[in-house]
């Protein structure tokens, strides 16, 4: 089954061999190149899953500001010592509990505990907006995408910016982008931003395995190179509004890295 084009962003395919094909809407008939039995998702419907640890203080009101872009709110909890587990479920999340492992394994478990098509990731601690989640499902919704992440090249951050251990994280980012970008001649802007939309079945596919906040890297990497369509839309990172960061530079350097490499080939 095969869809015409839509007025897109461009899109981002491999074929068998690895080649990379850019595919923009043009008005004409051609079909969209996508990997062999991949096809539009057959369930729209939306869970947006919150990752959390120790965030009481705004679990409430990210759940609340989720739920008109969402047919379901799944929480995962990663063993809060606070109250983030009651409050979300007193704001009519449904929760589950990670094994402790870290955010990798959350996102893991959320794909066999979500029960829509589409699976949209969004961090507990104010830095996205979920505004930006109708921009991050259209492309998937409408056959043209399989990955979408939300770019804080093309949005902007408040988090990369101001500090030495900030800087040293934004360059090695850039970094590590680059260098996807020419090992799959694609052309993204953003490869660790949380903020993202994936089709579940395709999640599930890709066998992912960091119990880090390398599942990000991981996951594009594992797209890219099992040939799924992969897109990006503009988003804007915000100072976290609440807790401290769980990414400290000088511990994580060397999962990113390593996370790289062993995907690279």
């Amino acid at each position: 089954m095969d869809l015409d084009p839509i007025v897109a962003p461009s899109i981002y395919c491999l074929d068998a061999a690895g080649a990379r094909r850019r595919s923009r809407a043009t008005g004409t008939s051609s079909p969209t190149p996508r990997p062999p039995d991949v096809y539009p998702v057959s369930d729209s419907r939306v869970t947006v899953v919150i990752p959390a640890k120790d965030e009481e203080g705004l679990i409430g009101e990210i759940v609340d500001a989720v739920k008109p872009y969402a047919d379901e709110v799944l929480v995962v909890d990663g063993h809060s010592k606070d109250r983030t587990r009651a409050i979300a479920l007193e704001h009519g999340a449904r929760v589950i509990q990670d094994n402790g492992r870290g955010k990798g394994e959350a996102l893991r478990l959320s794909f066999d505990a979500a029960t829509t098509g589409i699976v949209v990731f969004i961090d507990a601690d104010g830095s996205h907006d979920p505004a930006d989640i109708p921009k991050l499902v259209a492309p998937i919704q409408a056959g043209r995408a399989d990955l979408v992440i939300g770019s804080r090249g093309k949005g902007g951050s408040d988090e990369l910016h101001g500090s030495l251990s900030q800087f040293i994280r934004y360059v090695g980012s850039q970094l590590i982008m680059l260098s996807i970008n020419y090992r799959w001649n694609v052309r993204l802007t953003d490869s660790q931003n949380g903020f993202r939309a994936i089709r579940r079945d395709v999640g599930r596919r890709l066998g992912l395995t960091s119990n880090l906040t390398t599942i990000e890297q991981e996951m594009l990497m594992k797209a890219l190179k099992q040939g799924f369509r992969v897109d990006e839309v503009a988003s804007h990172e915000y100072e976290r509004r609440w807790g401290t960061s769980k990414v400290v530079v000088w511990k994580l350097w060397f999962p990113y890295v390593w996370s790289f490499l062993r995907n690279l080939f």
